[in-house]
């Protein structure tokens, strides 16, 4: 038989004891005290929920420049191209990816610049123009956004012609055909003032929410008696009162207890003065 080490039997007692120790450490979080929380507080997160949506909608009207956009359609499908069979489908979707492509592209950018005098990069007008597709169409719908709608439309015109004309420089084929030209918009694309003001009113709320959620979690002070029998396993004997009061109190007899001992020191002299003015009457 083998013999077993008292030693070893104590070290796998205390590995096996280790774990429960490392349960205990762990940090509870109490949901029904988070919700009286943030109930208790609940003024303060209206009100940074109001103050947040007030300075997002005093930002987005007073700071952020209003955008128009204005859209012009082209048609993919040119007299080279028909839809007789699957395999001209196909190549009809392929020709529409070709086509955003090449709609961005340096050269067509370059030539709008040119054309209307544009200060800028062709970078950033390719950043304010946007190209969509709709499912199972060959149509494309070009956007393009800018301050002045004027400008818009003059813009995403000039982008559908010098597209138009270099894709069939390009491919060799007849220009695709511009379907629609832009309009003057009227009404600005952006920012939307109602969206920003409900999100700057939920960001307020939920940072309030977070702050006090935060606090709670981390506050690891005892302020019950349940605390003190959850945390440190001490059962409660006694409690003892505040003692504020109290002391207030015991000011207050002190005070009063003085300035009965004066009055009745005074009434003493007092007597003690007549009974001489006595004495001396009777001598």
């Amino acid at each position: 038989m083998e013999h077993q080490n008292p030693e070893r039997k104590t070290e796998v007692a205390l590995s096996q004891s280790t774990p429960l120790a490392a349960v205990d450490d762990e940090m509870e979080i109490d949901l029904r005290e988070i919700f009286f929380e943030l109930k208790k507080r609940i003024w303060l997160i209206l009100a940074v929920a109001v103050i947040g949506a007030a300075a997002a909608g005093v930002y987005s009207k007073a700071l952020l420049t209003p955008q128009y956009t204005s859209t012009s359609m082209m048609y993919v499908l040119s007299k080279e191209t028909t839809l007789t069979t699957l395999a001209d489908l196909q190549i009809g979707t392929q020709l529409t990816q070709d086509y955003k492509i090449m709609i961005t592209s340096r050269p067509v950018m370059e030539g709008v610049i040119e054309k209307l005098g544009l200060p800028m990069s062709y970078k950033s007008l390719r950043n304010r123009l946007s190209i969509s597709n709709p499912t199972d169409t060959r149509i494309l719908y070009i956007s393009v956004s800018d301050a002045d709608p004027q400008m818009a439309k003059a813009i995403v015109d000039e982008v559908a012609e010098q597209a138009s004309e270099y894709i069939a420089e390009i491919m060799e084929m007849t220009p695709p055909k511009i379907a629609e030209d832009g309009e003057i918009p009227t009404v600005k694309a952006s920012p939307n003032i109602k969206k920003n003001v409900m999100l700057g009113g939920i960001a307020g709320a939920f940072l309030v929410c977070a702050v006090i959620v935060l606090m709670v979690v981390l506050n690891d002070t005892i302020q019950s008696e349940e605390d003190v029998e959850k945390y440190l396993g001490l059962s409660v004997l006694a409690v003892v009162p505040d003692r504020n009061g109290s002391s207030s109190q015991r000011g207050k007899s002190k005070k009063r207890s003085k300035s009965r001992s004066s009055g009745g020191g005074s009434s003493v002299a007092q007597a003690g003065e007549k009974a001489k003015e006595d004495k001396e009457g009777d001598r």
